[in-house]
């Protein structure tokens, strides 16, 4: 079934599916920098073996996202967010169990399809085939709630590795998931798809068409600007979160400190993302796309100067939280401006590649740079990283033609 566009947004439905993404980056991706101190302290594994679990879910994720494409140009949106979150749920109660890295890494691979199956990327693609140009709209709505699961995680994984041990608090974020994103999930699902008819070819877009539309777009230079440019972005991004609690202790930060600004680049995503709603009628995505690269470049810069003055670790989140929340919300819409909506879902998930091959390596490469030459060569790596995501976008700021997304 094609996922065709409703009169207008279902309100109660987009804050449901952004209750599921907050929960769903919450309890399947933020849950390893939260306990990743909790993780090395009870089981004694180094920071590089306990990285790769989540640069092994993150490759599967990686391998899968085409596949999940197709199912969401193929009508089975609902079907993935509701059931990738509930397996995500069955993965943390194994995780919990783990007592050898085998089955950490196991564990770490299921969560790896869930992660496929319900965070952004399907999310986004189902909204955009949904909503058409109502989506941006729904997208923002989606992403200001989810911008907290790094609120959330870090400070409820702190508390609850501290009351009921590791394994207790994520068994707290799989019940989450089970209880709440994934009912929430079909829920809305269901309800933005309005009762549509068996799954049928989407409306004026057959198969051919669909194929020519992905050739089309593996054809133009936007295609791989975006890809490298969002790539080495998560790259940046990831590299840092998963070592946030070590940096910022490195930076001269108490614990409670490291903490507190850890906490807070989710509410500066939420921020980024409001002001980019207040100003949707006058700041267009090449704006916005300035705005998001240079506030990267300028994050990793304050980071290294907080070395000076830890204090300015927390201008560090804000800036980098600005820069990811507006990432979030780019992404899709970056794509669908410069590619069209033609095999959105495809074409969405074949760029997803890029950003997912990079979050993939970032725990891993973060932990190498970190026990090589410690937070200042992760912090390098950082700026370079995010010089060489602006270089690649910067043709993607020239200005297009009138009608934003």
């Amino acid at each position: 079934m094609h996922d065709a566009p409703p009169p207008r947004p279902d309100g109660p439905a987009i804050w449901l599916l952004a209750v599921g993404q907050t929960l769903a980056y919450a309890g399947l991706v933020y849950i390893f920098a939260a306990l990743l101190v909790s993780w090395e302290a009870a089981l004694g594994w180094s920071k590089t073996t306990l990285a790769l679990g989540p640069t092994l879910a993150i490759l599967i994720s990686a391998v899968l996202a085409p596949v999940a494409g197709r199912l969401v140009d193929r009508g089975w949106s609902v079907e993935l967010l509701t059931g990738g979150v509930s397996l995500g749920a069955v993965a943390l109660v194994a995780l919990a169990a783990v007592g050898t890295p085998a089955q950490y890494l196991a564990v770490w691979a299921v969560i790896g399809v869930a992660h496929s199956a319900c965070l952004y990327e399907v999310c986004f693609a189902f909204l955009v085939r949904r909503l058409g140009p109502q989506a941006r709209a729904a997208i923002v709505k989606v992403t200001l709630v989810a911008g907290f699961a790094s609120a959330i995680a870090f400070p409820a994984g702190a508390a609850l590795a501290s009351a009921f041990g590791w394994r207790g608090a994520v068994l707290a974020f799989a019940a989450a998931l089970a209880l709440i994103a994934a009912p929430g999930n079909w829920w809305a699902g269901r309800r933005l798809r309005q009762g549509q008819p068996a799954r049928r070819p989407p409306a004026g877009e057959t198969a051919e068409a669909a194929r020519e539309g992905m050739r089309r777009a593996l054809r133009s230079p936007a295609f791989w600007l975006l890809a490298a440019a969002f790539g080495l972005m998560m790259l940046n991004h990831l590299m840092l979160v998963s070592f946030f609690i070590p940096i910022f202790l490195d930076r001269g930060a108490s614990p409670a400190l490291a903490v507190a600004a850890a906490s807070t680049v989710g509410p500066a995503q939420v921020a980024g993302r409001l002001l980019l709603t207040l100003g949707e009628a006058r700041v267009s995505s090449r704006l916005a796309t300035g705005v998001m690269l240079g506030s990267l470049v300028l994050a990793a810069a304050v980071l290294w100067a907080a070395g000076l003055a830890p204090g300015l670790i927390f201008g560090f989140a804000v800036l980098q939280g600005v820069a990811v929340g507006l990432m979030s919300v780019l992404r899709p819409v970056l794509t669908a401006e410069t590619l069209g909506q033609t095999a959105f879902g495809q074409v969405s998930g074949a760029i997803a590649i890029a950003p997912l091959l990079g979050s993939a390596a970032a725990p891993f490469l973060g932990a190498l740079l970190l026990e090589a030459g410690g937070a200042a060569a992760v912090i390098a790596a950082a700026f370079a990283m995010a010089l060489a995501a602006s270089a690649a976008a910067l043709p993607l700021l020239r200005p297009r033609r009138p009608g934003r997304f």
